[in-house]
């Protein structure tokens, strides 16, 4: 039974980082919705590079749905923008209370995670520049990607690691060393 994934995006999400969650997470068979956090229920987002990506679902039609995980894309200022989706952040509150993954990269952890309570004494990191904002956190700043087990949160820190990241999202719905059949389909040598 594939894994129920929600990626949820706004004006401003990074690029590369959404793009490449949504990607390999399909690509490791999971059911991946990508649900827009527009205040006016459109579901066509403009990143933070002018790229257009229309989204499966508006976040309001998630209320209700359980999620294996919940992966936030970082980027300016869709990281702000997702702060203030109040649908999506009753989500993540009801993924930790489940004790259910949820995972964020870039400006994410810290902006979004950490602004809410959500890393509170959760091993973690971010891009450099907002470490300071990670308030409650356990910050790992050497850390590219951060898994904390007991906590079910997955942090990494920019765009360059948005492929590391994916594959971790991969072990955590499908366990330890699942991704390594999609790196070699992507030729990613490195991730062997």
């Amino acid at each position: 039974m594939p894994r129920q994934v929600l990626i949820p995006i706004a004006d401003g999400s990074e690029d590369i980082e959404a793009v490449t969650i949504i990607d390999t997470l399909r690509r490791a068979g999971a059911q991946v919705t990508v649900a827009s956090c527009l205040p006016d229920g459109k579901q066509t987002i403009t990143t933070s590079h002018q790229m257009q990506i229309t989204a499966d679902v508006h976040i309001e039609a998630c209320t209700g749905k359980p999620f294996h995980l919940i992966a936030l894309p970082g980027g300016m200022p869709g990281a702000e923008n997702l702060k203030n989706c109040k649908t999506l952040i009753t989500l993540l509150h009801d993924q930790q209370k489940a004790g259910k993954w949820y995972a964020a990269i870039c400006a994410s952890p810290a902006v979004v995670l950490a602004h809410n309570g959500l890393l509170d004494n959760v091993h973690a990191t971010c891009y450099p520049s907002f470490m300071e904002q990670m308030e409650g956190a356990l910050t790992h700043p050497g850390n590219t990607v951060v898994v904390d087990e007991k906590k079910r949160v997955i942090t990494a820190q920019g765009p360059g690691n948005a492929m590391g990241f994916s594959f971790k999202l991969v072990d955590a719905l499908y366990g330890k060393d699942a991704f390594r059949p999609i790196a070699k389909q992507m030729i990613a040598d490195w991730a062997l």
